[in-house]
């Protein structure tokens, strides 16, 4: 099945007011195969994707869905999973964070057949992230809302004093409850056991690398199994 992201991109040309041919040149394809794929008819391959996400200044995930993802959300769910998956010393590993986050937006998924934040989660070598992850870490940094450990090779994370006191206005309250049932469960275990429980989900073994994983993967594990 077509992917619908060439209306997003139709969508983003227009706006800018360039043509088609112009657009084609910055990726590196004929002027046809650009028409072809605006038209809903082909795909792009991977570095034609990664082209068009630099151009136009989106995520990778906005490009390859074809919708924008609630960014600020996904911000919330960051400072609630180290809020509440923190170790005792207020500190979370970035890895271990990424990883709790994946498990709240599939979990989420598994019962109610969207995800709690709408970003893609692409299968990378440490496990299953969307791009936005690393940009919302930094852009939280900056705003003073959390700090890195940058001395020490893993990433330790912490939220800040400000920060703490902040309310969530965009989790619901199931959803809060069901990011509290994970940190609960995976905050006191070592960060290589939550790897390796996501690398073995189904999700993640069956995709290929730098592949997005479809959501619809997770209904086929046991109870159980997803987090």
């Amino acid at each position: 099945m077509i992917n619908q992201y060439f209306k997003l991109i139709k969508d983003l040309r227009t706006k800018k007011r360039l043509n088609q041919e112009e657009i084609a040149e910055k990726i590196g394809i004929s002027r046809s195969s650009y028409i072809s794929f605006e038209q809903g008819k082909t795909e792009l391959n991977f570095s034609q994707i990664v082209k068009l996400s630099d151009f136009f200044g989106i995520s990778l995930e906005e490009v390859e869905s074809g919708k924008k993802p609630n960014n600020e959300k996904y911000k919330e769910m960051i400072l609630a999973c180290i809020r509440k998956g923190s170790a005792k010393d207020g500190r979370i590993l970035k890895t271990k964070l990424a990883k709790m986050l994946y498990l709240a937006d599939f979990a989420w998924f598994y019962d109610n057949l969207k995800s709690m934040s709408g970003m893609q989660y692409r299968r990378i070598q440490y496990g299953p992230v969307p791009d936005m992850y690393f940009r919302a870490i930094d852009e939280l940094e900056e705003a003073g809302k959390i700090s890195i450990d940058h001395k020490n090779e893993m990433l330790l994370i912490s939220e800040n004093e400000s920060s703490q006191k902040q309310l969530f206005k965009k989790i619901s309250k199931p959803e809060m409850s069901l990011i509290g049932k994970i940190t609960k469960k995976w905050k006191d275990k070592k960060t290589n056991e939550i790897v390796d429980f996501t690398h073995n989900q189904l999700p993640y073994k069956i995709c290929n690398p730098d592949e997005i994983i479809p959501y619809e993967l997770i209904t086929q594990e046991d109870p159980e199994y997803v987090y």
